[in-house]
């Protein structure tokens, strides 16, 4: 018998025209053989819809601009997507989210795969709301997710684990927005150019930027402070960009090494989705040391 799989995706954060590519992945690969998939796309607004219209109707309202390089964004009459999705907008918005969070979901779900990015998806919202309604879903826990979308928090983790960290300052947006000089001088205290500036709270490069001056560094937290009240600036290196992947909890496992060669200047959103001209060899040419 079949399991029925609700693959979430869109969302609310700045990374939504990712996910939607993200969850065209996931779909696709899922085997037709042993699992009846169900889309449930969350709109912008935070309207939930269900059902096989879901995808054609958030990219229907997606930002052109923003979506990534070979999306599938195929044409669907405006009477069929009405026909092929479930507006849940009455039950999320509704006292009886109170009474059961299950009502979310389509009826019949067995498990929730979440291809959510960024805040209200990827940090431990949308798991935590999965646990309090008893729903298996794929990936991270509530804590893990949580952590590991917070780059403050993940590099005190990493801190406390032992493991070697760039210099790098926490910068809260109050504070900047109260004395931006005085934000500025302190970051030119302790790093010096060129520095990135990063959302703590985003992925996807989303308002990421790099500073080579103090011009830059006024813009780049501007920019970042757009998106969350607490803004990382981390000192800047010519480097690398070697990935992995880990599978697994109690025997993890992890991939082998992968290497991303950016189109431009460093990884940012263009170079990550939209230009098509980043390279990636897998694996890395590392040696078998740096492997291990």
């Amino acid at each position: 018998m079949k399991k029925t799989i609700a693959v979430l995706f869109g969302g609310q954060s700045g990374e939504h025209e990712v996910s939607l590519v993200s969850a065209q992945a996931v779909i696709s690969a899922l085997d037709p053989e042993r699992y009846e998939v169900v889309p449930v796309g969350i709109t912008k607004d935070g309207r939930w819809l269900a059902g096989q219209g879901a995808m054609a109707a958030l990219l229907a309202a997606a930002d052109p601009a923003r979506l990534p390089a070979g999306t599938r964004v195929g044409h669907y009459p405006e009477e069929q997507l009405d026909a092929d999705v479930d507006d849940l907008e009455a039950i999320s918005h509704s006292e009886q989210r109170q009474a059961s969070v299950a009502r979310l979901l389509p009826p019949g779900v067995d498990a929730v795969f979440p291809v959510l990015h960024g805040p209200m998806g990827e940090d431990g919202t949308v798991q935590g709301l999965l646990e309090l309604a008893g729903v298996p879903y794929v990936g991270c826990g509530v804590a893990a997710s949580a952590v590991g979308m917070d780059k403050a928090l993940m590099k005190a983790a990493f801190a406390a684990a032992g493991l070697p960290l760039l210099p790098w300052l926490l910068v809260r947006r109050v504070d900047w927005q109260r004395d931006p000089e005085a934000t500025y001088a302190a970051i030119e205290e302790e790093l010096y150019y060129p520095v990135f500036v990063k959302p703590a709270n985003m992925g996807s490069s989303v308002g990421v930027g790099k500073a080579k001056d103090r011009v830059g560094l006024a813009q780049a937290i501007a920019d970042a402070a757009r998106y969350d009240r607490r803004i990382v600036v981390e000192q800047g290196i010519p480097a690398r960009e070697i990935e992995i992947s880990v599978l697994g909890n109690e025997a993890p496992e992890a991939s082998i090494p992968g290497e991303i060669v950016p189109s431009g200047e460093w990884y940012d959103y263009n170079a990550k989705y939209i230009d098509g001209q980043s390279a990636i060899h897998i694996p890395a040419p590392i040696s078998d040391e740096l492997a291990a």
